[in-house]
């Protein structure tokens, strides 16, 4: 059994070679800096509406950034690692396999975090400059705009927490990656489903399917609860308690997600 100190050294180890050693990320990265930088080009397909194109496309293009590293890092980390063997000569040290995966987690988190400061800030560059060609009546909604750019990063973690679930109880990196974007597709119409299936079409549904479809929905990540845009780009009220409680329900899900993970790698067989 780990002392505290061990403990956190061996986390804070796994997690800073976690967060260093994709560097194939940092060209998608890279990437998504490039597109990012795009907007003030692509605001001149508008004529009217620059300033709100220029936001639309600038938190387009960090939600999906943010996703795609998300599904990338959470579902091959521990895959890869177990192919190179690098798992085996972790856990022949001092660490607890809960330690690794809370490492795991630690360092795709971090890497997440800093790339939506780091991509967040573009756009807060990008938006004003592609804005300039058109001026708005409308100040630019800073506040939601920036609302709207951490939701997209805790998002990214929680989608990051559920691709490394996978990736813990797979031995490949198919059923992640494929099993993880089903979430992230479920997860992000879960709230409209539900809302329909509660209406006067769920009466019309048996019992059995109604409670099946409860089920799923209280299941599956609520990702639209994330979903900032429309308020960041038409500058619509926000509501705080309603931010608190998205964050309250990040750090529950995830940390469930992660109890998960743990348990089933703690269960794995590796070679």
């Amino acid at each position: 059994m780990l002392v505290p100190s061990h403990f956190f050294v061996s986390f804070l180890g796994v997690a800073w070679v976690g967060f260093f050693r994709d560097k194939i990320l940092y060209a998608l990265f890279g990437v998504a800096l490039f597109l990012l930088l795009l907007a003030p080009t692509l605001s001149f397909f508008s004529m009217r509406q620059v300033q709100e194109l220029s936001i639309t496309l600038s938190l387009s293009a960090i939600s999906i950034s943010l996703l795609l590293l998300a599904v990338f890092l959470g579902a091959t980390s521990i895959w890869r690692d177990i192919e190179r063997r690098y798992t085996s000569s972790v856990l022949g040290l001092p660490v607890a396999r809960s330690t690794y995966v809370l490492g795991k987690f630690a360092g795709i988190a971090m890497f997440l975090l800093v790339g939506t400061l780091v991509l967040g800030a573009v756009a807060l560059l990008v938006i004003p400059i592609a804005s300039l060609q058109y001026p708005s009546s409308v100040p630019i909604p800073w506040f939601n705009i920036v609302a709207a750019i951490l939701a997209d990063g805790f998002k990214a973690v929680l989608i990051a927490a559920v691709a490394l679930l996978f990736s813990s109880l797979s031995t490949s990196f198919f059923l992640p990656i494929f099993g993880t974007l089903s979430v992230c597709l479920a997860g992000s119409a879960s709230q409209e489903v539900i809302e329909f299936v509660r209406g006067d079409y769920g009466k019309q549904l048996a019992p059995v399917s109604r409670l099946a479809i409860e089920a799923i929905y209280y299941l599956l990540p609520n990702l639209s609860a994330f979903d900032l845009k429309v308020q960041a780009i038409y500058g619509l009220p926000i509501d705080l308690s309603s931010l608190l409680l998205t964050f309250a329900y990040f750090l529950v899900y995830v940390a469930v997600v992660l109890f998960l993970a743990v348990c089933s790698f703690n269960r794995r067989e590796l070679l």
